[in-house]
């Protein structure tokens, strides 16, 4: 460790004294740091350490996916626990390995086979963020004492009026992960805190290779966990091995152009792949999974101007009842900018209305609300139920 230029980085971004903002003197406050193995998570933990909060590492062995650990931008094995313990011991701060494979295929793996069944494309990341990350590992952290669980995602967590914390999208646009945590509670916001926010993912880098860690230049995990080759079709077919039921391929007029192997193998908007020769290029419109039938049609088909959402999360200001038409941001794809809209809450059901029409949007995925103008602020957000 190159100590002197440790702390130039870490006083030049803001990463000493007590800057989680826990109180008082840092190493009167634990800290558990939630480390996969990747730079961003071994990052965090070590700047906790320097800056002198008395950390616990922890890594969650969700997933052993056998010969892909080894695979480049894979995630959640065997090695990147093995990255994350060697951080621990180089730094001499304790670290512990904790058994949710059970947990997570439950929670995470079985919702992600029922979702596609169901003819939704589901988002298996926010899953674990909801179920085992911020719920079960947060809740170890409380038992162990912690006063905080830190992660390695990009967004800020920052302290508003009335002393509540709100969330925000990270500084570095091109990492941001504000999408994936949508449905990250107020509650939760208490005690969880994230020190990358601010950061650039080269600043993390730097910091990385100052500290001397050995995934300094460990590529970022791309893929699922427990998809690494992206077949997302033969992992429902693994864990639903009935999943497959053959079916027709109808145009939104009514005509069979062809069959198929099951609607698990087709996505909202997908183009390529049908199947089918019409000599007009022809998109997946919707997914009728009860009737085996994948309904495609005309690009224009794909646009939609309403979203009618499930299970919605609200981080905003009052209560959800009382943002009835107010102007937001939305994004529906992780990878989309957000779009001007409108929320519409009549009687608990939370509609958005988009000022303009989006394609490709699929029940199953996320739809995030942000502040509208800036589209700085994360609102909440919600599962996108249906689409018209």
């Amino acid at each position: 460790m190159d100590a002197d230029r440790v702390d130039a980085l870490m006083a030049e971004f803001g990463l000493v004294g007590d800057f989680l903002d826990l109180g008082g003197d840092p190493s009167s406050h634990r800290v558990v740091a939630a480390m996969s193995g990747g730079v961003d998570s071994s990052v965090v933990a070590a700047v906790l350490h320097r800056a002198g909060y008395d950390v616990v590492g922890m890594t969650l062995q969700l997933y052993d996916h056998g010969e892909a650990i080894h695979r480049k931008g894979a995630c959640c094995a065997g090695q990147d626990i093995h990255d994350a313990r060697r951080v621990a011991e180089a730094l001499g701060f304790p670290h512990y390995v904790l058994d949710y494979e059970s947990r997570f295929r439950e929670q995470v793996m079985e919702d992600f086979a029922e979702t596609y069944l169901a003819g939704a494309t589901p988002i298996p990341c926010v899953r674990c963020n909801q179920t085992v990350k911020f719920a079960d590992l947060l809740a170890t952290a409380r038992q162990l004492g912690a006063d905080a669980l830190a992660t390695g995602h990009y967004i800020r967590r920052q302290m508003a009026g009335g002393n509540r914390p709100e969330l925000r999208r990270a500084a570095d646009a091109g990492k941001d992960q504000s999408y994936f945590l949508f449905a990250t509670t107020g509650e939760q916001l208490d005690f969880l805190r994230f020190p990358l926010g601010h950061l650039t993912k080269d600043q993390t880098r730097a910091l990385a290779e100052a500290f001397g860690l050995v995934v300094a230049h460990k590529p970022d995990s791309q893929d699922i966990c427990f998809v690494p080759d992206g077949d997302y079709a033969s992992v429902v077919k693994k864990l639903r091995p009935d999943a497959a039921v053959p079916g027709e391929i109808v145009h939104l007029d009514g005509r069979v152009l062809g069959t198929h192997e099951g609607v698990i193998h087709y996505t909202v908007g997908q183009r390529r792949g049908l199947g089918i020769a019409t000599g007009e290029p022809l998109y997946v419109v919707r997914l009728d999974a009860e009737n085996a039938r994948v309904i495609v049609g005309p690009r224009e088909a794909l646009e939609v101007t309403r979203i009618r959402l499930a299970d919605v999360n609200w981080i905003g200001d009052g209560d959800l009842a009382e943002a009835d038409g107010l102007p937001v941001g939305v994004k529906v794809r992780s990878t989309r900018p957000p779009t001007p809209a409108a929320l519409e809450v009549r009687d608990g059901a939370v509609t958005v209305i988009l000022h303009r029409g989006e394609e490709g949007v699929a029940p199953g995925q996320a739809c995030v609300f942000y502040s509208a103008g800036d589209h700085d602020r994360v609102l909440g957000g919600g599962w996108i139920a249906a689409t018209r």
